[in-house]
């Protein structure tokens, strides 16, 4: 039986629970860069209850700027979608009402979107590489295509840098207030990050604005937190279920969530906290332990799970080396945090290896290997780091970055070719390109990538002797010895 496509005039014919307010009655306040399933699952799940909680302008023009068949199915449904989320005890869902516009890879129609007086906050989920920041100087990445392009040709902006100085300047020229910027991507400092990279990109272009920019607009940073898979067949099939229509745009994730957010918003904000947001002056211990814990161990589980043979962080945690291994690494982890008032650190890694293990969570571990070099220097290198100079144990945190290393060959236990999927995966390869398939070769050639490994750490003895002892291990073994052996030593 073919079902009704769901859209603004569906009726739900299943459990699933509709918008519990009139989306059409409430106006546009938000223009969100990046409408992928982490803002589905996240920043629109906030907003819808806050919408349904005290009402307001801050439904969301949400933007793909380069997935145009994600958001032209999204547009085909007036905004709506499902959000399951699966719990081991079950799953519920609801229909989320709080998007009221989609942009499919329209640069000008993004650019009017964000110029119009009533677009009080942009936020963003581009992953660490969409951005187009140079993490060595904090600015702007002048090798990064966009970055380029829009520099060249400012009028007509396609990159997140490009269009978010040209609004600011059309805001500027027509006296209208600025919007706040809300990055929601796990980067450190993610807002002051962001913020920097802007004034350097507005400074090669109008020294003025960038004066401006730095004086006048508010950068929040935040910290986001909820596992979200890749949606499947299967994650269809239980929004027709739930909703009694087709849904293309359905998006499924765990139960726990969590959204740190730095209270500054000129301009306002939606009613977050009824979702449960927490409001802060100071984000960066939250971020810092969700980075060095949470963030750490899935990479760590992602590179060696794959290449064990272990295609979802569920089956990664049924294996009895690995899951003590991500035990190790999230003790380890908690011992480089200071102490942060209202979290319990002890038990923040117990709900972690829970949620790891959610058997109704299909995470795939390619999934998060994703991106390697944007994430290995917060997740697994500064904390490395700072084992290294208290004088710990740094063996957790060697071990997961010579699992990186061997990810990095782009090839299984078995000779099997797979694609790494790395911003710098050319720059990866070509190190790595008629190098012997030895350890100690294969360090020093991803040490010596660009900006990539702090030098003090390349500068130590004990962590060379701890990486390459580590991947000599999963080299001469295979990678399940190696877990094995690691998880009894």
């Amino acid at each position: 039986m073919t079902l009704p496509r769901l859209g603004a005039t569906s009726q739900i014919s299943g459990p699933a629970l509709p918008p519990a307010y009139v989306p059409e009655n409430h106006g546009t306040g938000i223009v969100h860069i990046g409408a992928g399933a982490f803002f589905r699952a996240h920043l629109g799940a906030y907003t819808d209850q806050a919408l349904a909680a005290s009402g307001g302008d801050w439904r969301i023009c949400a933007v793909a700027l380069r997935d145009s068949a994600l958001a032209q199915t999204l547009g085909a449904q007036d905004g709506r979608y499902t959000l399951v989320t699966r719990a081991a005890t079950g799953s519920t869902a609801r229909v989320i009402g709080a998007v009221g516009q989609v942009i499919a890879a329209d640069p000008a129609a993004t650019l009017a979107a964000l110029c119009i007086p009533a677009t009080r906050i942009v936020s963003l989920t581009v992953t660490e590489r969409g951005y187009g920041i140079d993490r060595a100087t904090g600015g702007a990445d002048l090798a990064h295509p966009a970055v380029a392009a829009d520099l060249a040709n400012p009028e007509h902006p396609s990159g997140v840098l490009g269009l978010l100085a040209a609004a600011m300047r059309h805001r500027r020229q027509h006296g209208l207030a600025p919007f706040t910027v809300l990055s929601c991507d796990n980067l450190p400092e993610n807002g002051r990050l962001l913020r920097s990279a802007l004034i350097d990109f507005a400074t090669r272009l109008d020294p003025d604005l960038a004066a401006w920019i730095a004086a006048e607009i508010a950068f929040p940073c935040t910290m986001v937190d909820r596992i979200t898979p890749a949606p499947t067949s299967q994650t269809l099939a239980e929004a027709a279920q739930q909703t009694g229509h087709t849904d293309l745009a359905a998006i499924e994730t765990e139960e726990f969530h969590q959204w740190i957010i730095e209270d500054d918003f000129p301009l306002g904000r939606p009613d977050w906290a009824a979702g449960n947001a927490i409001f802060v002056q100071d984000v960066a211990p939250y971020e810092r332990m969700k980075l060095t814990m949470l963030n750490g161990a899935h990479s760590m589980l992602a590179y060696c799970g794959f290449l064990a043979g272990y295609p979802l962080v569920r089956d990664v945690m049924a294996s009895p080396d690995l899951a003590r291994l991500v035990q190790r690494h999230l003790r380890a982890a908690a011992s480089l945090l200071p102490p942060l008032p209202g979290i319990d650190l002890g038990q923040y890694a117990e709900a972690l290896a829970l949620r790891f293990a959610n058997p109704a969570i299909a995470h795939e571990t390619r999934q998060i290997a994703k991106d390697g070099t944007e994430k290995l220097p917060q997740r697994l290198l500064a904390p490395a780091l700072a084992c290294l100079e208290r004088g710990q144990d740094i063996q957790p945190f060697a071990f997961a970055v010579a699992g990186w290393m061997r990810y990095a060959l782009g090839r299984d236990d078995a000779g099997q070719p797979y694609p790494l999927h790395d911003p710098r995966a050319a720059q990866i390869s070509a190190a790595l390109c008629d190098l012997p398939s030895d350890a100690p070769h294969i360090v020093a050639r991803l040490q010596g990538l660009p900006g990539l490994f702090p030098q003090p750490l390349v500068a130590s003895a004990i962590w060379q002797d701890a990486v390459t002892r580590a991947l000599e291990r999963m080299l001469a073994h295979g990678m399940r010895a190696a877990l094995s052996l690691e998880a009894q030593s």
